[in-house]
């Protein structure tokens, strides 16, 4: 077999693993752009690059020293592409905007997959280790570190029979909130009365407890707590 057939066929196979690594992580937490969609990205960076390397396979009989092949319009180009995949995984569920971190893998991943195109393996393997790393260490890291947990909430009451701002600060002080801002608002047809607000904590358990203590509340109408999050 042709040596550069044995190279293009290596090429392609470390893309296919590579992605494939990567999108089992994205995969087993269950993220919209999983394996498939990974190992495609990687594979189609790497094949594209592949273009530039072995121009004069697909251009035969044509002198080498005609073609100025600029292989960074070629990346250009994917990464270019690979933006409109990346936003197509970013979706608003609620108040929370979602998606991030599997478009960033998007794009490390045909990172990697021009990387391996071009023959660069020891920074493909090394980013591959890396990012599985950031996706899966990382995230016990967020997990462990303290941080602040922030929320878009409202609480709505009949209009003549309104919780004053004073206790609805001190309830939410007393589950450990603090608010961040605050805005009032009354309804169109003038009966109800609504506080709304986003709010922090430094523990995610006071959200249910929260909602408990307003499930309680006879002159509580409606309210809502949604956590804000990647």
């Amino acid at each position: 077999m042709d040596t550069d057939y044995i190279a293009i066929t290596i090429h392609l196979i470390g893309a296919l693993a590579a992605g494939g690594i990567i999108g089992l992580e994205r995969s087993y937490h269950g993220r919209p752009a999983g394996f498939r969609t990974h190992t495609l990205v990687c594979l189609a960076s790497s094949l594209l690059m592949l273009l530039m390397l072995y121009q004069e396979k697909w251009l035969p009989g044509v002198p080498l020293d005609t073609i100025q092949t600029d292989p960074t319009r070629i990346a250009q180009g994917i990464m270019t592409g690979i933006g409109f995949l990346g936003a197509g995984v970013i979706f608003k569920e609620g108040l929370s905007v979602r998606g991030l971190t599997t478009a960033a893998s998007i794009w490390i991943t045909a990172a990697i997959g021009i990387l391996i195109g071009v023959g660069f393996y020891f920074p493909a393997i090394l980013a591959t280790l890396l990012t599985l790393g950031i996706l899966s260490l990382f995230r016990w890291i967020e997990v462990t570190l303290p941080s602040h947990f922030y929320a878009h909430h409202f609480v709505r009451f009949d209009r003549n029979n309104t919780m004053a701002e004073e206790q609805v600060r001190a309830l939410l002080k007393d589950h450990g909130f603090t608010i961040a801002n605050m805005s009032y608002r009354v309804s169109d047809d003038g009966l109800s009365f609504e506080y709304r607000m986003i709010i922090r904590t430094i523990n995610a358990d006071n959200m249910s407890r929260l909602a408990y203590a307003l499930r309680q509340m006879g002159s509580v109408r409606t309210f809502r707590i949604s956590p804000t999050g990647d």
